[in-house]
């Protein structure tokens, strides 16, 4: 199962860049919506209407897909409403429905504790839950997360399980904070929370049992985007940087005719018609596609701290993910990028049932620890997690314990 790494060097000779106006982007977002009305919608593997014509699915994961779409009945995100879309059943929810069906238990799994805090953002107070390593004792490293879902639906507990795996395999408290949603509060709302979550994090990590010395940025997809492009914004700010970055899958480029996205156009669990629509409802107008801050592949990465990039396979932002490490290198930003095949988009936090979600995790959990602690604990093998200190309990934020 072992799939291709790749380290990145800094001396990058280029590549075509396939970025484009926003008019003209808006244009090519309003094509792939007209061209894929409800009825005729991309459907994910397993569900009758157009086939996925990709790289086929690993059967874990495949499994997760099937009960999305033949039993929990997942219609097409783009189209409805993002009010609607939000009550659609989620990966987790298709990773729950594979454990009933083979007898287990949905609960979390142990090795972390979770609590629920409040912290304040650019606009008004957040919602965050603290995971922390079962009987780690602290000060502990700690890791601000960001959720997926395109900025417009999802939220910390659709993406639970990838905070939980970061927590574990990196020994460190994770903070997963939920930003504000567009359109509610479009572009740059969820960037600007971002920033204020950090700023708290870095005055108040004790309050958690963390080290604020010891921070590093982590996210999925829009998540991924925002662990980058926060990273960029404190460095323009004069912050302290995070130690690392973990960027899963993220959303880096407005390009939708990338190589991944034409053979992954009508992709199982994200396709070129949801990202569309993603970018319908997330600018303010068509130029804040633009911003470095979504566009991360035309952004100023010079100064960031080392970078890990997990990639799917099956994932119309593979290209646009492969594009930034490249930009990163030459940037002179030490990264490596390692991508999963027969994996598709959201498979990260599905280490329950998909085997490549473990190995994805205890991959870059040790790419975080390495970057948090410097060495292995004294006398542990190097890459071994460090040995548990007793943790101080919290104060500062609102908490209520939970499981």
């Amino acid at each position: 199962m072992f799939r291709k790494m790749a380290a990145m060097k800094s001396n990058w000779t280029g590549k075509r860049t396939l970025t484009l106006t926003g008019a003209l982007l808006a244009a090519i977002s309003t094509q792939a919506l007209s061209q894929t009305p409800a009825d005729q919608a991309p459907a994910p593997q397993g569900q009758p209407g157009i086939p996925f014509s990709g790289a086929p699915l690993d059967a874990d994961n495949q499994a997760v897909v099937d009960a999305l779409t033949k039993q929990l009945m997942l219609r097409p995100y783009h189209s409805l409403d993002p009010v609607a879309a939000r009550q659609q059943p989620t990966f987790t929810d298709g990773v729950n429905a594979v454990l009933r069906a083979q007898g287990r238990p949905t609960t979390p799994p142990p090795g972390t504790t979770e609590r629920e805090i409040s912290i304040p953002g650019a606009a008004g107070n957040l919602p965050a839950t603290v995971f922390t390593p079962t009987g780690a004792q602290g000060p502990l490293p700690v890791v601000l997360y960001f959720h997926g879902g395109g900025w417009v639906i999802a939220d910390r507990k659709v993406y639970a399980g990838g905070a939980r795996g970061i927590a574990r395999n990196a020994q460190a408290i994770v903070v997963s904070v939920d930003y504000r949603r567009a359109p509610e509060a479009p572009f740059p709302a969820q960037h600007d929370d971002a920033l204020a979550a950090y700023r708290w994090l870095l005055s108040n990590a004790a309050s958690v049992g963390g080290d604020a010395s010891r921070i590093a940025f982590a996210g999925e997809s829009a998540g991924g985007n925002l662990a980058v492009s926060t990273a960029m914004l404190a460095r323009d700010a004069g912050l302290p940087l995070p130690r690392h970055i973990l960027s899963v899958y993220p959303i880096a480029g407005n390009d939708l005719n990338t190589a991944s996205y034409q053979d992954t156009s009508n992709g199982p669990t994200l396709n070129r018609a949801l990202m569309a629509w993603f970018f319908r409802y997330v600018p303010r107008t068509p130029a804040d596609l633009m911003d470095p801050r979504i566009n991360l592949v035309g952004a100023n990465l010079q100064g960031l701290p080392p970078v890990t990039i997990v990639a799917a396979q099956v994932d119309p932002l593979r290209s646009e993910g492969e594009l930034l490490a490249q930009r990163l290198a030459a940037a002179g930003v030490p990264v490596q990028r390692r991508e999963w095949e027969g994996a598709s988009h959201e498979f990260f936090g599905a280490d329950a049932v998909i085997r490549d979600a473990g190995e994805a995790q205890q991959w870059s959990g040790g790419r975080l620890r390495e970057a948090l602690y410097g060495t292995a604990a004294p006398g542990a093998a190097p890459g071994a997690a460090p040995q548990p200190q007793p943790l101080p309990p919290p104060t500062g934020a609102r908490a209520g314990e939970r499981g």
